[in-house]
């Protein structure tokens, strides 16, 4: 609670700011992209490879874990590789994995939010 009023000082309450950050891990896209990224750095052509996204889409994305803080990159040479930024990144994806084998009933029969479909509030 002292968190929801200290970050009313600063205009975004904690619900606002996970929801920014879920929003972040809420494409399928950007979860393969940090799924590839959980095993080793890595630079977009492999990214392509690992993902079979396109390149286009991967940079797209990239740029926007980058902008989230959700992803760093390293020169290397004539690459860049891109990392998680945060070992805490990788235990949540894993603790996302152990939730879904105890709710994964739930989820699947979930129609509020299905790819393309959100629900309005």
């Amino acid at each position: 609670m002292d968190q929801i009023i200290a970050d009313r000082n600063t205009g975004t309450s904690t619900i606002e700011r996970r929801a920014k950050l879920f929003r972040g891990f809420a494409d399928p896209s950007r979860l393969a992209i940090l799924g590839a990224l959980c095993e080793a750095p890595l630079a977009v052509h492999e990214i392509v490879t690992r993902t079979e996204l396109s390149q286009p889409n991967v940079s797209n994305h990239l740029r926007c874990l980058l902008d989230c803080g959700l992803v760093a990159s390293d020169r290397d040479g004539r690459f860049i590789r891109y990392r998680i930024s945060s070992p805490r990144i990788t235990a949540l994806l894993n603790d996302v994995d152990a939730l879904l084998d105890v709710v994964a009933e739930g989820v699947e029969a979930c129609e509020n939010y299905c790819e393309g479909k959100m629900l309005k509030t």
